[in-house]
């Protein structure tokens, strides 16, 4: 894994949590704590908007993708409603996560809890050449299930 430089403010807010780390030196997402100043009961079926108490400035060329940690989602249906979220290389607010309780009961958020990672990654800038025609492929126009779920007998 190559290091890439990221400037990072903490926010006042946000000035007694960690900042983003790997949990484990192979991980590919930096795991973003809950900057909340008191706790936040997330109902079923319930979103919020929770702070990280941080922002940054990426690298032009490079994303922040937010996404879920699976063991929240897992044990307790906690998700990242728009997933992933996008942080571009322009935005210099605070990285909000919009989390999503989809579990049977009422989760509590704490200051400093693990809430979702963020990975850092190269995006591609695009320039459209319109055609009239694609060119051909063998999967051609099949979509939405086209591919089935078991593999060809």
């Amino acid at each position: 894994m190559t290091a890439l430089g990221v400037t990072i403010q903490r926010l006042p807010h946000g000035a007694d949590l960690a900042l983003p780390e790997y949990a484990s030196p192979h991980s590919a997402g930096l795991d973003l704590l809950a900057a909340v100043a008191s706790p936040v009961e997330l109902e079923a079926g319930g979103r919020a908007v929770v702070p990280t108490g941080i922002a940054v400035a990426l690298p032009q060329g490079f994303e922040a993708q937010i996404r879920p940690r699976s063991g929240l989602a897992a044990e307790h249906g906690i998700t990242v409603l728009n997933s992933p979220g996008t942080v571009d290389s322009d935005y210099r607010g605070e990285i909000k996560v919009i989390l999503a309780n989809l579990g049977p009961a009422a989760f509590t958020l704490e200051r400093g809890m693990r809430i979702a990672q963020m990975v850092v990654a190269p995006v591609s800038a695009v320039v459209w050449r319109e055609v009239r025609r694609l060119p051909a492929s063998v999967r051609g126009e099949g979509g939405l299930g086209s591919t089935g779920t078991m593999p060809p007998v």
